[in-house]
């Protein structure tokens, strides 16, 4: 995997070993501390996960459930969020098909494409596969309870409190009129 960097929460698996048992998967503190940076979190507290693996021939199919809990800054006041998440994860690594297109050449995806990932040799990433599970778990919206008042403070009005006529509400006409 020349010019790709590796990954900080790398948990390679060789197809021709996968047996029984289920992978258990934790990251450590420098690998949390490393995702946190890449994924622009305050911090990741804990990033588990379990996964049964079924290889069918080169392809393998992935089940199992990650745990993760982070902070990450609410995206209206800033302040630190907790967040967690208890998700089922499911993948199938499937190898690299030689690629005879050039890139100008339109392929068409099927849903169970999106589904795949492609690895290449003996052996796939599956810390990588947990690491983009979590970073799809995490709102990047997320708010916190101070939004409204960081919202009120910045002259921001929430969705709900505005309307075709919301500007006009503030105005006050002159007795009289």
């Amino acid at each position: 995997m020349s010019g790709v960097p590796a990954s900080e929460f790398s948990r390679m698996i060789d197809v021709r070993q996968i047996g029984d048992a289920p992978v258990e998967l934790a990251a450590n503190e420098a690998e949390r501390a490393a995702l946190a940076a890449r994924f622009d979190l305050v911090r990741i507290d804990r990033l588990e996960a379990r996964v049964t693996l079924e290889a069918k021939g080169a392809e393998v199919d992935a089940m199992g459930r990650m745990q993760a809990s982070w902070v990450q800054s609410c995206a209206i006041s800033g302040e630190d969020l907790p967040q967690q998440a208890d998700e089922e994860i499911a993948f199938r690594f499937v190898p690299e098909r030689a690629s005879t297109q050039s890139s100008d050449t339109e392929i068409e995806l099927t849903s169970e494409d999106c589904d795949e990932i492609p690895y290449s040799g003996s052996a796939f990433d599956l810390g990588e596969a947990v690491a983009q599970s979590l970073v799809l778990a995490i709102d990047p919206f997320a708010e916190g309870p101070e939004a409204e008042r960081a919202r009120a403070a910045a002259g921001i009005v929430s969705e709900g409190k505005a309307g075709p006529f919301a500007a006009l509400a503030g105005l006050k006409l002159p007795k009289g009129s």
